[in-house]
This record gives C-alpha cells, structure tokens and sequence, in this order.
C-alpha cells in the first residue's frame, strides 16, 4: 500500500497482524481508508464505535485449514510441530470460543476441521515477501499439492521457522522456499495460470518492526474454471538471541506466539477472505463489496483487540478449552456484542447482523 492524498477512495483494509505501538502498525493504521459508513476482556473499555459492520463479502462457515511448516524439519522441532497442531487444532473447533466468532454468520453454526500438516523442505529462507508466499501458493496449486480440499472453504497456512523475517512487499525476493513436501515428491506440475493482479505498491514494514502475519488469497486458471486460494502466512515470534524482536512475542514459549498468530489469521479470514480483491480493487465503487466483516475504520476481527491492550496479556492469553482437556493460547477477537475483546462464552453470542445493517442505515 502507498501513501494517498485524502481524496482517494482506495480500499485499505488491515489484513496483517501487527504489535501494539509497533512501527508495522503505525504504517499500516496511518494508511488504512475504509469509504464512510455512514463480554469484554478484563482492562479493555468498550469501543462501540469500532463494531464490525457486514459489507456483503463472502464469509466461510465451515472453515477447513492445513499447515505447511516451512524451511524443512531441521528448522523445525518436532515438538513444537506438534504442539501448534494440537493447540491451533484444539481453539478453532472449541465451541466456547466459537461461540463468540458464531455473532457473524447468520446461522450461528460455524465449524472448523484440521486437515494435517506438512513440511516443506529446507533451507529455512531468511526473508519471506508476500510476492514469495503467493509463488509458493501457485506452486503447490500447479504440483497438485492442494488437490482434494475444498478450495472455497480452505485457507492453507504457512509456518516460517525461527529467524525467517517476513515483510509485505509484493515482488518476491531472493531467497528460495522449496514447494516439496519432506513426506512425498510433488506430482508433475499441472496446467494453471496464476493472475497476479496488480496491487498498490505498499511501504514496506516487517516482522522486526512488530508484523506478526497476514491473510490473502490468489486466483489460478481463467475464465469459468477460475479459482480463489486462500493463505496465511506467519513468523516464528520470539526474542532473538541478539535481543531482538520478530514477530510479536507475548507468551514464555515462541510456539504458543505461533498458534495465537494463526488463531488471529483464521478467524480474520474465515470473516473477510476476500480482502485481497478488496485491496486489488483499488478505487473502484464496488471494492468494498468484496469484504466481510470490518469495522468502519478498516479494522477486521483480531486488529483493534491488539491495538487497544497495554499490556498485550489482557488480550493474549492462555483458556481453558470447553471439555477442560486443557488450555490453548489465543488471542481475543473483536465482538460486537461486547464492543471489544470477546472471552470464550457458554453460549453462542446473538447474530451481529441487525446492528450491523441499522448502522449501515444511518450512516447513509
């Protein structure tokens, strides 16, 4: 995303994750630019004026998600492996904490089912842009990796080990991530094209000035047989031997950053999958119908939750899961019902969308 005159009307919806008082999030808030619209966690006030608002986007219902661990198992130890998968696995189908995302599906039915992970091999890269991910995306797409899942419903994830710095700059960088999985050889690569539609050039911050990840999506083949494929991205936050910072390090164990992380992304892109085309869209009037939910200020679902905590714990925290088999680190997501930071509810929060369109109403 580039600076813009106040007159411009582009689409600027927060799709990353980003540490309080960070330098990422002062870049990013500062170039944020939503068109006019017209119970809560202990220590935050309600913020009523940051209430998501539905804006006829697509939303997935019953979220499917795979974990692909990049840089190979040398990068990775195998019992953190296990540990983000069983938690990550563990808080996105618990039904205390889904009662609190249900407020944004008309139904509030919502499911979400683990579908394995992988390892790709090494090196482990020591940068990872956004043009990076998405070449690694199409790759996998092309080899027949991502054959078999439903692709409206999935979002995969990508894992980068300790010391990978990711930033957002659309053009990919020099160095290789290898689209093989360590447990069986790609196919042959299969005919697709991938459109790499254009995307504001955006000024560029990274996981060492406080970016933790961020959701998007790509679309392979043409025409009638056109695909969306969604993925998020993460950084392995942790306290750096130098006494450095990457990512946004919270909890006394770098694996738990990892799951709250992706617990951020998927529940983001499980509500606004389609920000990307939103973003792509530039000026065009009918951009922001590609989104789901935001908040007027551009703000989806794990956004104003981590910039309105100090400290970072009243919204990072371990829970108890509902069938107490044991606690999960997450990140509290926006509610609407309680105007901030929603904790895990025994039951299911009312559907957000009556508010939502009476704000709409008057706005306009």
């Amino acid at each position: 995303m580039k600076s813009r005159k106040s007159t411009d009307n582009y689409i600027r919806a927060m799709r990353v994750f980003v540490g309080h008082r960070t330098k990422a999030e002062k870049g990013f808030r500062s170039r944020v630019s939503m068109p006019e619209l017209t119970a809560i966690a202990p220590g935050v006030p309600p913020t009523p004026e940051h209430d998501l608002t539905f804006h006829g986007g697509n939303t997935i219902v019953n979220l499917i998600f795979t974990n692909f661990y990049v840089g190979g198992s040398d990068a990775w130890a195998a019992s953190d492996i296990q540990s983000i998968d069983q938690a990550l696995a563990s808080a996105m189908s618990d039904p205390n904490l889904n009662n609190v995302m249900c407020q944004y599906y008309p139904s509030g039915q919502i499911t979400s089912t683990f579908r394995g992970s992988q390892t790709l091999a090494g090196p482990p890269p020591q940068t990872v842009s956004q043009g990076d991910v998405e070449n690694l995306v199409g790759t996998l797409s092309r080899a027949g990796t991502l054959n078999g899942f439903d692709l409206t419903s999935t979002v995969f994830n990508f894992m980068l080990p300790s010391g990978t710095i990711l930033n957002t700059n659309e053009s990919p960088t020099s160095s290789t991530i290898i689209a093989r999985t360590e447990s069986a050889r790609l196919r042959q690569p299969a005919t697709h094209s991938v459109q790499a539609a254009a995307v504001p050039v955006e000024e560029e911050e990274d996981s060492t000035q406080g970016l933790g990840g961020y959701h998007g999506s790509i679309h392979v083949g043409s025409g009638p047989n056109q695909q969306t494929i969604y993925y998020a991205v993460g950084v392995y936050s942790e306290n750096r031997p130098d006494g450095s910072v990457n990512g946004i390090p919270v909890f006394d164990q770098a694996w738990k950053n990892v799951v709250a992380t992706f617990y951020h992304e998927l529940n983001e892109a499980r509500t606004d999958p389609d920000v990307e085309d939103a973003v792509r869209a530039g000026n065009d009037p009918n951009a922001v119908n590609f989104l789901g939910w935001t908040s007027s200020q551009g703000e989806e679902c794990g956004d104003f939750p981590v910039f309105e905590a100090n400290p970072l714990s009243q919204v990072f925290q371990e829970v108890e899961l509902t069938d107490n088999s044991g606690t999960v680190p997450i990140q509290f997501q926006y509610s609407d019902a309680d105007h901030g930071p929603g904790e895990p509810r025994d039951k299911p929060t009312p559907f957000a969308g009556q508010a939502s369109q009476a704000r709409r109403q008057k706005a306009v």
